[in-house]
């Protein structure tokens, strides 16, 4: 192995710890405030700036984004498609609400699970594009090894108070909701042929999304809008990893292939998790040989099954 193929392997690894401390940091910032979507708001609007500045100097996304336009005039990517980003919105929404919860660790494992499960049925109604994919009985085997995984992890606190079984089960809808939103930006990158174009469109949708959303819970809910809170810095670095992250895996998978570099990339995100909730854990956050059993599961379930989203092109969190 020669040392860039070690060196790409192993900023595939950061760039899955990037993950796990994304969903650190929303998740703070969500307690810190007491409301999810407005923390997903911040993390998204920030992320969005960032990227904005980053278009105004790069005419490959202004590229990126008239071949878009163009498809879509063309008739050749539907206009739903484009709301992509939206389900991103939702899925950092329901991670800084669930991660003060249940911790890193267990977020991390029941968001694989789901996406593991989700990219059957996304390969099965052929999502991705190019047609309907054979679903083969060791990726089935591979997605319920996985959801097993995440009752493991749980195990020893499926009697703790503090221990929300919704929020596990919201853990996995949220890997199921990027699982299907990696599929339709597939899809997109396709037609821009710019990665980043593909993730400024996402970031725009999504903020979007959150503000409608938090406009409709502040009028016709409870919820209140609150000034942003003092706390460590760290807690505001969401957006900032998010367009980071873009960069790095835009980069990288062209070299390792989607495959290599998902399983490089889930390993450093289930030991990042398992870290930081050893060294920076939420409250009421504990790790037990049951958590460490799940995650090791967890990567055993991604290995056999072949990569999460092997069919996709690209891995985008945002």
């Amino acid at each position: 192995m020669s040392r860039q193929t070690q060196r790409l392997d192993f900023l595939a690894a950061v760039s899955g710890v990037m993950i796990a401390l994304q969903a650190r940091a929303n998740g703070e910032l969500s307690h810190r405030i007491g409301n999810g979507v407005e923390a997903a708001l911040v993390s998204f609007g920030s992320g969005l700036i960032i990227i904005a500045i980053i278009a105004v100097f790069t005419p490959s996304i202004k590229e990126g984004a008239r071949n878009l336009r163009g498809a879509v005039t063309r008739g050749e990517i539907a206009r739903w498609m484009l709301f992509a980003g939206a389900l991103g919105g939702s899925f950092v929404a329901v991670q800084t609400h669930i991660v003060p919860l249940i911790g890193v660790a267990i977020y991390s494992v029941a968001s694989i699970a789901g996406q593991t499960a989700a990219s059957l049925v996304v390969d099965r109604i052929g999502l991705t594009g190019g047609g309907k994919k054979e679903i083969t009985p060791r990726r089935i085997g591979a997605a319920f090894f996985t959801v097993f995984a995440v009752f493991i992890s749980v195990f020893d606190r499926i009697d703790a108070k503090n221990l929300s079984i919704f929020a596990v089960l919201m853990g996995c809808v949220a890997g199921a909701i990027v699982g299907v939103q990696r599929a339709m930006n597939g899809q997109i990158n396709e037609h821009s042929h710019q990665s980043f174009a593909t993730s400024f469109l996402n970031f725009i949708m999504g903020t979007s999304f959150l503000v409608f959303l938090l406009a409709l819970l502040a009028i016709f809910g409870s919820t209140k809008i609150v000034s942003l809170p003092a706390g460590p810095w760290w807690m505001y670095t969401g957006g900032v990893i998010g367009v980071v992250y873009i960069a790095f895996t835009s980069t990288i998978v062209q070299h390792l292939g989607v495959l290599t570099f998902t399983l490089f990339s889930v390993g450093g995100q289930l030991v990042g998790s398992l870290l930081i909730d050893l060294y920076s854990p939420t409250d009421g956050v504990h790790v037990s040989i049951y958590l460490v059993t799940g995650i090791a599961m967890t990567y055993l379930g991604v290995i056999v099954g072949g990569g999460n989203n092997s069919q996709a092109r690209k891995r985008l969190t945002h």
